[in-house]
């Protein structure tokens, strides 16, 4: 993933990092949706793997992610949303709660998601402090690992996060769960700006962004720009999968152009 956000940056923008589950409203169908994503013009994607004790996702995505549980979503199909976004031509890491890796076996997940050819991990759970048996088999299959920083995290806090991540560094625009907001607040500028002084140097903004106003004001200042709970609307807003497929890159659209006028 840092790769597509350096590429980003070299047209002088951030890199936009679309978030979906896989597994809604079925694997295939979420493959599709992911695939559409990219042609659609997101830089990389995170593949959600659904949980069913989340602690920071909003009520949106935890419509999507009940669902593909009942349908009978399991670990290793996230995989299948890794390969659907590599084959598309972009990068994918996977956004995960811990216990669920933990469970599927934290060598055979960070092997697994290598060979799908995924970048990385998005884990918003687990800290640092506590991720020494993560980082090692991270770092042994070539896999990237982001943490997160939030607007009530200390300098300290910031500069020990910034060290362990491996990643590109997630900053959370607003304090509490993911969803589609009216406006971004200043507090994410200045995550950005002391997450910078710690020595980060891929800072992306997620939690908020839903219009293509949002991503240009977080593109400014941001290396990448995250969205999820807005393009995970378009699906469950849709029963028809044309007509979803259409809703999401619309959205893809409005939000690429977004960040491409940001500076």
């Amino acid at each position: 993933m840092i790769e597509a956000i350096d590429a980003a940056t070299a047209q002088n923008r951030a890199a936009l990092i679309g978030y979906l589950p896989v597994g809604y409203p079925s694997v295939d169908a979420s493959c599709r949706a992911i695939a559409a994503m990219v042609e659609a013009g997101v830089d990389g994607v995170e593949v959600g793997l659904p949980y069913s004790d989340p602690s920071m996702d909003g009520p949106t995505v935890q419509a999507a992610a009940e669902a593909a549980l009942q349908r009978g979503v399991r670990v290793k199909d996230v995989f299948a949303g890794v390969r659907a976004a590599v084959e598309a031509g972009a990068p994918a890491v996977v956004m995960s709660y811990y216990n669920p890796i933990l469970q599927y076996g934290i060598d055979r997940f960070a092997a697994e998601l290598a060979e799908a050819g995924g970048a990385g991990v998005i884990l918003p759970d687990l800290t640092p402090d506590n991720a020494d048996e993560w980082l090692a088999a991270a770092t042994a299959h070539g896999l990237e690992t982001t943490f997160l920083v939030a607007p009530s995290s200390t300098q300290e806090r910031i500069h020990y996060t910034v060290a362990a991540t491996t990643g590109f560094l997630y900053a959370t625009a607003v304090m509490g769960v993911t969803g589609e907001r009216a406006q971004i607040g200043t507090q994410a500028e200045r995550l950005v700006r002391d997450s910078r002084a710690s020595g980060a140097t891929h800072v992306c903004v997620g939690i908020g962004v839903t219009t293509g106003e949002h991503a240009a004001t977080v593109g400014a200042y941001a290396d990448g720009v995250i969205v999820g709970s807005a393009l995970v609307r378009t699906l469950l807003d849709h029963e028809n999968e044309d007509v979803a497929l259409a809703a999401l890159r619309a959205k893809v659209s409005e939000l690429a152009q977004g960040v491409r006028s940001a500076r």
